[in-house]
């Protein structure tokens, strides 16, 4: 992980913190509230934002606008204050567990994760906080010159959609490099860690109960190419294709699951299964979900339908890895059609 251009780097002196501080005192609790909610994204905070009175929504509105300018030393001192007043309040309602079950629900598992590896006492990346307020052109510009070991781990701890708009930003010749580099990493090393934050040009305070990171890895190189347009995607799995055809192979095969063929029009269903055989449409339906079922059946004349759910249910249990092989068989199947323009998968957030 060490590279000689990143331990020669020098980190600027920062902002007088005095002045920081004096910038977060001044802040009313709305605006600290308001630079809470902006770091939940769009989506959160407006189902937050939902269940305010229409004066407090007002209040809220204007304190976002009034902080939008606050210096990115300022948020993370923000961000303490509510780290410190979440650790003072974590034996109230089930402690820590209690805490995960409710940040999970109300703002899903990717961005509760982000948070809770703030909360807890073995947390390490205040640098890596501060992206997520960045835009991705300004991330790209940052780390552009950086190994690409570091620009993959910058980009495993980015939000997938914010990491897919920083991969775009890069050179071309670059990006299946990096993706790579994302697709094999599984934990970060304190040291490595130390190393990336002084990159990152933020102050680190050394923890010996540090814990190695776990980032990146298939999963989450595949769920950042979902976010890639279309084009740029092809190109990147055709370059990584030629270098590592297996990872390739294992990144496409976690960039669109079987469930979420649910969210394919019609007729590309319908397109889907004259390109698949019959028996291994049924062995992959084998255990799924009643609408991802329905989605297959109702493209089904009423006959064929009534022989396809019978010949089925004649099958019998069957062991897990048939039904995935069958499943993991339609969907490159899927993914051929697609990029053949023949039919149009499923996009949404988890969707390619």
């Amino acid at each position: 992980m060490a590279e000689e251009n990143t331990s020669a780097l020098a980190t600027p002196a920062g902002p007088d913190p005095e002045q920081v501080a004096a910038e977060v005192a001044a802040l009313s609790n709305t605006q600290r509230a308001a630079v809470m909610l902006m770091l939940l994204g769009e989506e959160e905070a407006a189902s937050v934002i939902r269940h305010l009175a229409p004066k407090e929504v007002q209040h809220l509105s204007a304190a976002m606008i009034s902080v939008a300018d606050l210096s990115q030393e300022a948020v993370s001192m923000v961000l303490d204050g509510f780290i410190a007043t979440i650790k003072k309040q974590t034996n109230i309602g089930g402690g820590i567990d209690y805490l995960e079950s409710v940040l999970r629900n109300a703002i899903g598992e990717d961005k509760a994760s982000s948070v809770l590896s703030r909360i807890m006492p073995v947390s390490a990346n205040r640098g890596l906080e501060v992206l997520q307020w960045m835009d991705a052109r300004s991330i790209s510009e940052m780390i552009i010159h950086e190994h690409p070991q570091i620009i993959a781990i910058v980009l495993s701890f980015l939000d997938h959609d914010v990491a897919a708009d920083v991969l775009r930003f890069l050179p071309e010749g670059l990006r299946p490099e990096v993706l790579a580099r994302v697709a094999s990493l599984e934990t970060i090393q304190p040291t490595a860690m130390q190393e990336l934050e002084a990159i990152m040009r933020k102050q680190f305070s050394s923890n010996s109960s540090l814990k190695s990171s776990s980032v990146g890895g298939v999963k989450a190189a595949a769920k950042i190419m979902n976010y890639v347009k279309s084009d740029i995607e092809q190109g990147m799995m055709r370059s990584l294709s030629s270098r590592d055809a297996d990872l390739a192979q294992r990144i496409q095969d976690n960039m669109f699951a079987f469930e979420n063929l649910e969210g394919s029009d019609n007729r590309s269903i319908q397109t889907l299964m004259r390109n698949v055989p019959t028996e291994l449409l049924m062995v992959a339906l084998k255990g799924a979900d009643d609408i991802l079922k329905d989605k297959f059946l109702l493209n089904m004349s009423q006959r064929a339908r009534e022989m396809f759910v019978e010949e089925m249910e004649a099958k019998g249990p069957m062991r897990l890895s048939e039904v995935e092989e069958a499943r993991k068989q339609i969907l490159r199947t899927a993914r051929r059609l697609s990029d053949a323009g023949e039919l149009m998968l499923g996009r949404g957030s988890d969707y390619v």
